[in-house]
C-alpha cells in the first residue's frame, strides 16, 4: 500500500453536534424548515454550498444559505471552547491507530474533505497533524465529492498508484468517488451513513473500528485468538 486516504467528518472526527447545530440554525435564520437528523447527515461529505442546497431541496446553491452557514458555524466554533457539547472529539482508536500507520515504512497517509481548505487546516492544527499527513485536499483544491479529483490530487501529489491507495470513508461520496478514482473503498460503520449503503455502493473493506485497517489493508497480521 503507497497511500491511504481518510475523510475527517464522520470517519476521524465526530462532528455531528457541531454540523447538525448550525445546520439547524440556519436554515431557522433563513426562514426554512430543516428535514431533520437523518437528512442532515446525508449530504456530510459534499461541499457547502451544494450540500446545503441540497437538503433545502433546491436545484442551485444559494448564496445566503452558504453565507450564514459560515457565520453560525464559525460562531459554533468559538463556543465550543466554553461547551463541550459542539466538541468535534476523535472517534476511538484513531490517534493511536494513525500512529501506528505513520510508522509503516514508504506508506503516506491523506485527507479528502468536503471542508474548505480553512476548515481542514483548523482540524490538522488542533489534533496536531501537521507531519502526520502528506497530503490534504480540500473542496477548495477539486470539485465536489464525488467526483475523483481530490484522490486524483492527492495521488499526483505523493508519487503513490491507484492501485495500491486507499479511500477511507463513511458517506456514500466518499465510496463513490474512490470507486471512480480506481482505488480501494474502504467504508466506516460508525459514521454518517448507514454502511450497508456503502457496501453495496462497492466497499472492499466494512471496518467496525478504525483499530481493523492494518489487518484490513495487509499491513498487520491479524491478532492471534
Amino acid at each position: 500500500m503507497d497511500l491511504i486516504i481518510f475523510d475527517l467528518d464522520g470517519t476521524l472526527i465526530n462532528s455531528e453536534a457541531i454540523i447538525l447545530g448550525a445546520q439547524y440554525e440556519t436554515f431557522k435564520r433563513c426562514g426554512r424548515v430543516h428535514p431533520g437528523r437523518e437528512a442532515g447527515l446525508g449530504i456530510v461529505g459534499l461541499t457547502l454550498d451544494i450540500a446545503l442546497a441540497q437538503l433545502a431541496g433546491l436545484d442551485a446553491p444559494d448564496d445566503m444559505l452558504t453565507q450564514t452557514y459560515r457565520e453560525v458555524f464559525g460562531a459554533m466554533r468559538l463556543q465550543a471552547q466554553n461547551d463541550p457539547s459542539l466538541d468535534e472529539p476523535l472517534f476511538p482508536g484513531v490517534a493511536e491507530t494513525l500512529a501506528r500507520l505513520r510508522a509503516v515504512p514508504g506508506l503516506k497517509l491523506g485527507i479528502a474533505t468536503g471542508k474548505s481548505r480553512k476548515g481542514a487546516e483548523f482540524i490538522v492544527e488542533r489534533h496536531g497533524w501537521q507531519r502526520l499527513f502528506d497530503t490534504v485536499q480540500s473542496a477548495d483544491d477539486a470539485p465536489s465529492k464525488p467526483h475523483p479529483g481530490m484522490i486524483l490530487n492527492a495521488i499526483a501529489e505523493t508519487g503513490a498508484t491507484a492501485a495500491r491507495t486507499a479511500m477511507v470513508g463513511d458517506s456514500s461520496f466518499d465510496i463513490e468517488m474512490a470507486v471512480a478514482a480506481d482505488v480501494v473503498p474502504v467504508a466506516v460503520s460508525w459514521g454518517f451513513q448507514p454502511v450497508e449503503g456503502l457496501v453495496a455502493l462497492g466497499a472492499r473493506h466494512r471496518l467496525t473500528a478504525i483499530t481493523e485497517l492494518p489487518v484490513a489493508l495487509g499491513l498487520a497480521e491479524p491478532a492471534a485468538a
